[in-house]
């Protein structure tokens, strides 16, 4: 929220600074964005009257102005404004006058007319952006006063951060209420006449959701002049609060909603069909907005309509067809209750923010909506005349503005604030604040809460206002002191920044990407899979939960490829989110995901420039994955190459993919070159399990290079696995490795060469080759009966 610093200051002025109002404003919790000045920097501008004016003679977009302001006499000066005409008042730097950017105005000829002076648009004094032509000021503006003064523009404007349970201070009153606590100053509350009812003319109001909209208020004032002009300090206000002045009726609501924080909206009593209605939207209802935008209005939004359409989007912004216009002459307040919670992402979702809504869902005074229309009411009659009505106020029983009760223990103030203040200080911060005390013991005391601290529901928030209001500063500072063991550290455990730091010295970077993703993306990954959709995404390109990390990477991947990075290596961990069974189930996989693209080596001198394979990455992998009975098995899926992927086992169960992104895929992504991607559950990437020692022995080893010829379809590791199975329990077995595989010249078409290497050891002897011969021999007989493998000559 934008403020005016001289409008706070009519409510309570502390004897302070600006940077120490700001500065005490911060440290109570309401953080300050920024401050800006009013106006820009300038001097010896006054409000000055254009009584004569004509063409230049040498320039057709120019015109010689004669100007009052400057004593009795008039003041020559040439202008090329489009709106200079005769009798306007508007801003006059005179001769000698400094403007922003420490531009001096000086005596000047302007195509040989002389010209004493400047006339100048809001952005020339920095007041505004506006540059259409010039400042227009109203027709009682003094002529000849400094306008620094006419104005206040020696004023700042402060932003004012507030978090969202503060909903009270998105009004002058909350922000006044808080400083006038922290200074011990009275609240100047402007006076706010109560205007007698001058018929008795009501508008028919029927409340058909009262748990979303508790308590609604209106008013009907007839023959109110709308073409009458806002005063000027009316359109200040507004403007230095960063609303655009429209006309007085609407100008009044946006003025009360600033000060007293209560939106209210204004509807032209003659647009309305046979009373007001307050109800959920119907299927497919459509209303046009203020805006001139036509909405769709979805089942589950609360309506203000009446007995032929609606109206206006409760809370958000009002209708078109109902607004106020130049012909308006009789019109009806609005001022209402909404609860926070039905309200709350409701202008999001159809891509709207307005003043209302903001305030609405974080949420307003119950009690306010009277004096809100008392107030609108006070200030449109001064400023456009009108018969106003009784107030109607239509409630939908007593649960909404039901009293409030918080008790405060003394031993949790003490224990929470780490100080023993006294009873009067407590009692006195609180009552400042508008609690009111309404029973005491030696243990606790019990407050009213009063209707504007929505926010305050527990014993912490009484413990927190305290704290704020006696200063964060004065608080002590200790050090918590305790007692803490130090826990065992499971071995079988692998810490996640362990596996990092492995990824990392193997040149992978990490990437952190949204869990939500473009729905695009995700459908190239896994098409068969409908993932869990956002009900308000932060935009339509990330609008659901990604069931694959790939969907992250691949984007990450694509945005260094765009800025000319030829060579990437991923990896992230991160939870996945698949749809279980039940449509109101999701299942949250942890799962360590890796992508690599381009040379399989960074470019040097002393070796080629090979892309990656799939070789080199399922290398990355196997070297960082713990002891188990891992298995790479060729599979298929969706977004991978079909003869490039395999599907990893531990102990027969699967728990990733590894693989080539599908050409297909690839060319939709509109990625270059072929690309590696990893996902594995990180479960089973963290589960190390414990070290098992096995003595060195002292005896040599003995090895046996076997080469078989097989069919080309027979995987060479099945060939292993069931090597490892005939001889796994031979205590002189050591291990089997493939060293060689070749198809050409000298081999069978559509069969390969598998050069196998068995070693063999005894823990306790040196061996004989009788038992290598008899190991060797029983491979031979297994692997030629069961795959018809055939000894290379």
């Amino acid at each position: 929220m934008i403020f005016s610093e001289s409008w706070l200051r009519e409510w309570v002025s502390p004897t302070l600074t600006t940077e120490e109002l700001v500065a005490q404003i911060t440290m109570a919790g309401l953080e300050v964005d920024g401050v800006e000045a009013a106006a820009g920097k300038f001097s010896g501008v006054i409000v000055g009257e254009i009584v004569a004016i004509e063409q230049h003679p040498d320039a057709d977009k120019l015109k010689v102005c004669s100007v009052a302001g400057i004593g009795d006499e008039l003041t020559q000066v040439v202008c090329g404004a489009p709106n200079a005409r005769l009798g306007i008042k508007v801003p006059f730097a005179t001769v000698g006058a400094k403007l922003p950017g420490d531009f001096k105005i000086r005596k000047a000829k302007l195509r040989g007319v002389e010209s004493f002076g400047m006339l100048c648009s809001e952005s020339e004094l920095e007041v505004s952006d506006a540059n259409e032509g010039l400042w227009e000021l109203p027709s009682d503006a003094p002529t000849g006063e400094d306008i620094r003064s006419y104005l206040d523009l020696d004023d700042a404007l402060i932003e004012v951060d507030l978090t969202p349970n503060r909903g009270d201070c998105l009004g002058v009153i909350g922000l006044a209420r808080d400083v006038a606590v922290l200074n011990r100053l009275p609240l100047n509350i402007p006076e706010i006449d109560f205007i007698e009812p001058s018929h008795d003319d009501v508008m028919d109001v029927a409340l058909y959701d009262g748990e979303a909209c508790p308590r609604y208020a209106s008013r009907v004032v007839k023959n109110v002049n709308v073409k009458a002009a806002s005063p000027i300090w009316l359109k200040e206000r507004l403007r230095r609060s960063g609303i655009r002045s429209i006309d007085p009726v609407v100008d009044v609501t946006n003025y009360v909603l600033l000060e007293l924080g209560q939106p209210m909206h204004a509807f032209d009593l003659n647009k309305i069909s046979d009373g007001l209605v307050i109800r959920m939207a119907e299927a497919d209802e459509k209303i046009t907005l203020l805006d001139e935008q036509e909405i769709t209005l979805k089942e589950d939004t609360l309506v203000i309509a009446d007995h032929a359409k609606p109206l206006a989007i409760a809370g958000i912004m009002g209708g078109l067809d109902s607004g106020v216009t130049a012909e308006t002459q009789d019109i009806v307040f609005e001022s209402a209750h909404f609860t926070p919670e039905l309200i709350a992402g409701k202008a999001r979702s159809y891509g709207l923010h307005t003043d209302s809504s903001h305030r609405f869902e974080r949420g307003v005074d119950i009690a306010m909506q009277e004096v809100a229309i008392e107030r609108a009411t006070q200030l449109l009659l001064a400023i456009c005349g009108g018969e106003p009505g009784p107030i109607q106020i239509v409630e939908a029983g007593t649960e909404g503005v039901a009293e409030r009760f918080v008790t405060l223990r003394r031993a949790k103030l003490s224990q929470y604030l780490m100080l023993d203040l006294a009873d009067d200080e407590v009692l006195d911060i609180l009552d400042r604040l508008g609690l009111e005390l309404t029973e005491s013991n030696s243990e606790s005391w019990c407050f009213r809460i009063p209707s504007w601290r929505f926010d305050i529901a527990i014993e912490v928030d009484l413990i927190e206002e305290i704290a704020r209001i006696y200063g964060y500063n004065n608080l002590p500072t200790r050090t918590p002191q305790a007692m803490l063991e130090i826990g065992d550290a499971d071995e079988r455990i692998k810490p996640i920044q362990y596996l990092r730091r492995d990824l990392i010295t193997r040149d992978y970077q990490e990437a952190i990407s949204y869990s939500f993703v473009d729905p695009a993306v995700q459908k190239l990954i896994d098409p068969s899979v409908s993932p869990v959709e956002l009900a308000n995404p932060i935009s339509s390109d990330l609008s659901v939960m990604r069931t694959s990390l790939w969907a992250g990477l691949l984007t990450a991947l694509k945005r260094n490829i765009n800025r000319q990075q030829n060579r990437v290596r991923l990896f992230e961990t991160g939870l996945r989110f698949v749809p279980g069974a039940d449509k109101n189930e999701v299942i949250q996989t942890p799962t360590l995901a890796m992508i690599a693209y381009g040379p399989r080596l960074n470019e040097a001198w002393n070796h080629g420039a090979d892309l990656v394979d799939f070789f080199a990455v399922k290398g990355d992998l196997e070297a960082i994955l713990p002891a188990g009975d891992f298995k790479f098995v060729a599979a298929t899926r969706d977004a991978l190459h079909p003869g490039q992927t395999a599907e990893i086992l531990l102990n027969g169960k699967s728990v990733g993919w590894i693989g080539v992104l599908h050409p297909e895929t690839q060319r939709q992504l509109d990625i270059p070159q072929r690309t590696l991607v990893v996902e594995i559950d990180l479960a089973v990437m963290l589960n190390n399990g414990l070290p098992d020692y096995t003595p060195v022995s002292k005896f040599p080893e003995t090895r046996r290079d076997l080469a078989f010829v097989v069919d080309e379809g027979i995987a060479s590791g099945v060939l292993c696995d069931r090597i490892q199975a005939l001889l796994g329990e031979d205590t002189i077995f050591q291990q089997v490795d493939i060293f060689d595989i070749y198809q050409g010249k000298g081999i069978e078409k559509q069969r390969k060469s598998v050069a196998l290497g068995l070693t063999f050891r005894h823990p306790s002897r040196t061996l004989n080759d009788e038992e290598v011969n008899d190991c060797v021999n029983n491979v031979i007989d297994v692997l030629s009966n069961e795959f018809g493998a055939s000894l290379r000559n």
